[in-house]
């Protein structure tokens, strides 16, 4: 049985980083299909969506690894609105792999560790220390973990050709973990460029990005600043996909499925594994242009539509009959009936 008591935000035995591992892992394998079936992004954005996904597995692979036996710190998830790792949890492992040259100096020769284990297992008939098991892990974590592939704060995206039968010439993407919500975001953005070729002013749209565009605000605002930043490009569509919050029995906040999967598992009416994700797409269109600035420094802006919000909650059948049950307030808000995912075995 594993016991999570709901004010405590560290993960604090080996049973429930496997357990949590397996939860983020399965939950995001099926919303890279789901997002697919239900036609929820374009085959191109669904590309780029599945490569930052990746990224976030990777990185929370690498976080299991690193503290599946050390006995002095304890990996940190986001239990308010989020359900995944804190963002300082991805900042620890980029620091960790800057230096680790330094540290696979110090690690215990393999063949002594492969050797010490045998004569432990096979002549004293004993367990492998814990101590010693951390020793190994750190191994696997220092030799095997890529740092290009850690989920960073912010990730920039390629500018692509958009779709032949798009009315924009561009596509680029960046995606973000929001520091104050914990949670993961994908962002792409459709464009003209004023030029010959965007391409040459990459470094240019990728400073705007990383500098306008790296943090949870009205899409609008995300939109006006950017166009208003790079007067050579016209932004014509952004899509952002905020990823959570991940319902489960780890989670610790005010949301109301949160609270309705905690009551159904305190009640045994659904098993401990059980979960829900919320995810929500946001979207602005360009349309008319208006002109800002003063008579030497005029600029042409775009006129932004409103932001279309569209709120979707994915979860098993169980689960989705559950929040029928406690929470129908919730689902009438959502863009469509909430998607069936399969549940964790």
């Amino acid at each position: 049985m594993i016991t999570t008591p709901l004010d405590s935000a560290l993960l604090d035995s080996k049973e429930q980083y496997v357990f949590y591992h397996k939860m983020v892992d399965f939950v995001l394998k099926e919303l890279i299909v789901s997002v697919q079936q239900e036609q929820l992004c374009t085959q191109q954005e669904l590309l780029i969506f599945k490569q930052y996904s990746d990224l976030l597995l990777y990185s929370i692979e690498a976080m299991r690894i690193k503290y599946m036996y050390d006995e002095e710190d304890n990996m940190k998830v986001d239990l308010t609105d989020s359900g995944f790792p804190n963002y300082l949890e991805f900042r620890f492992l980029y620091n960790d792999l800057e230096l680790k040259n330094q540290y696979v100096e110090k690690l215990t020769n393999i063949e002594i560790l492969k050797a010490e284990f045998l004569d432990t297992l096979l002549r004293k008939k004993q367990p492998i220390r814990r101590s010693d098991l951390f020793k190994a892990s750190s191994i696997v974590y220092y030799t095997s973990v890529e740092k290009k592939y850690i989920f960073n704060r912010f990730v920039q995206g390629k500018i692509l050709d958009a779709p032949k039968d798009a009315s924009y010439k561009y596509l680029t993407s960046w995606s973000f973990y929001d520091v104050s919500h914990n949670r993961p975001f994908i962002c792409y953005m459709y464009f003209n460029y004023q030029g010959k070729n965007a391409l040459q002013d990459k470094e240019k749209i990728y400073q705007v990005l990383k500098e306008s565009a790296d943090r949870e605000m009205p899409l609008d605002t995300m939109a006006y600043n950017i166009d208003r930043k790079l007067p050579n490009i016209e932004p014509k569509h952004i899509k952002r996909i905020d990823l959570g919050p991940f319902h489960n029995v780890f989670a610790k906040d005010e949301n109301k499925i949160t609270h309705a999967i905690l009551g159904g598992i305190s009640r045994k009416e659904i098993p401990l594994e059980s979960y829900a994700l919320s995810l929500k797409i946001d979207e602005v269109f360009s349309g008319d242009t208006f002109t800002e600035g003063g008579f030497f420094s005029k600029q042409t802006m775009q006129k932004w539509s409103d932001v279309i919000q569209q709120k979707y909650v994915l979860a098993p059948h169980r689960i989705i009959q559950l929040l029928h049950n406690q929470t129908p307030e919730v689902l009438y808000k959502l863009a469509r009936n909430p998607i069936e995912l399969s549940a964790i075995k």
